[in-house]
């Protein structure tokens, strides 16, 4: 990501923020947790903008009666054909993923034995039940999905709206990239180490603040598992009800009147102590909340240390942005950026 966007640096041409984050984070994604799973440039760029139409036509059929309350009726028309369309590709790439990695442990038994610990694909297909059966291939798939879906396209989401916070207040860019050279200062290479994360706390301010100001994930849902009452409302059991998370992190009255500011001191530890611990839930909260938050919240930080160490960034003024709210917060015309080079040149 840092060689394609250095071809841009002091350049008058401008470059779309979320694609560039997408194919990053779509590529940390299936070198983590699928053993490097190889896809070509083209499949990566296919898959982003199918996960980005989805997303879309899912808020689409939200918002038709008709089309929730009958999915053979919605499957017919013009936005359901491409929904099943689109589906269909993105079960066929994760279902490529899995059937690669099953025939190199095939070929090669031996391969995982030279790994320090297994990936979150291996770890899939070698599992085995007390009667030594395996995950079928739907189940593997079902998954896969999941982890390749979720695990790029918030995150993109996420690193995508945290710079453009830091692009429209310069001030705290400087800051976040000041803490990040104090940081690297006098080393050969501009890595970030595991003992590094928990010395980023301005940067980690700023991450936490553009995603209550953004809410990458502004809406999720749950179904409710027992009769409840809520502020005098009954809510029966089986109820599918919404939590907009957006509307939670601009609450004013946790956030105050300055909610739809950009401050990162909200979230300094002495801000957050008294703090209720559901005021902002980013990740979702309870029995199924986000299980790669943690995994996240460290790339986004890697990724946003690494970037800031090398670039600054403008937004363009040509190309205004605005807010698309689907299944992830989006933009209608997406984000546009420019970048100048900060003058470090360790890798």
């Amino acid at each position: 990501m840092i060689e394609k966007l250095s071809k841009y640096s002091g350049k008058e041409d401008s470059f779309e923020m979320f694609h560039q984050a997408s194919l990053c984070t779509m590529e940390v994604i299936l070198q983590c947790a699928f053993s490097g799973g190889e896809m070509s440039e083209q499949t990566k760029n296919e898959y982003v903008e199918a996960v980005k139409r989805i997303g879309i036509l899912l808020v689409e059929r939200n918002f038709n009666p008709l089309y929730v309350l009958f999915t053979a009726i919605y499957n017919l028309s013009p936005g359901g054909r491409e929904f099943l369309r689109l589906c269909d590709f993105v079960h066929y790439t994760g279902g490529s993923i899995i059937k690669r990695r099953r025939q190199e442990l095939e070929r090669d038994p031996e391969i995982l034995a030279e790994k320090k610990r297994l990936d979150f694909i291996d770890i899939l297909l070698m599992a085995r039940d007390e009667d030594g059966r395996g995950l079928t291939d739907l189940e593997i798939r079902e998954e896969v999905d999941t982890f390749l879906f979720a695990g790029h396209d918030t995150t993109a989401s996420t690193l995508s709206w945290a710079l453009y916070s830091l692009a429209q207040h310069p001030h705290h860019q400087d800051k976040v990239r000041e803490e990040v050279d104090q940081l690297l200062a006098g080393r050969e290479e501009d890595t970030i180490q595991w003992e590094d994360l928990h010395k980023l706390p301005y940067l980690t301010m700023c991450l936490k603040e553009a995603m209550r100001l953004h809410s990458p994930v502004p809406f999720i849902s749950r179904t409710v598992t027992e009769d409840t009452v809520i502020d005098g409302v009954h809510i029966p059991e089986g109820s599918y009800i919404g939590i907009h998370l957006y509307a939670l992190h601009h609450n004013p009255d946790i956030w105050g009147d300055q909610h739809m500011e950009f401050d990162p001191n909200r979230f300094h530890p002495d801000r957050m102590k008294d703090m209720d611990s559901h005021a902002f839930i980013p990740f979702s909260a309870g029995q199924r909340n986000c299980i790669g938050q943690n995994f996240a919240l460290n790339e986004e930080k890697v990724i946003l240390a690494r970037l800031l160490h090398k670039f600054t960034f403008d937004l363009d003024p040509a190309r205004p942005v605005e807010k698309d709210m689907t299944v992830v917060m989006k933009t209608r015309d997406g984000m546009w950026m420019k970048v100048k080079s900060t003058g470090q040149t360790a890798d």
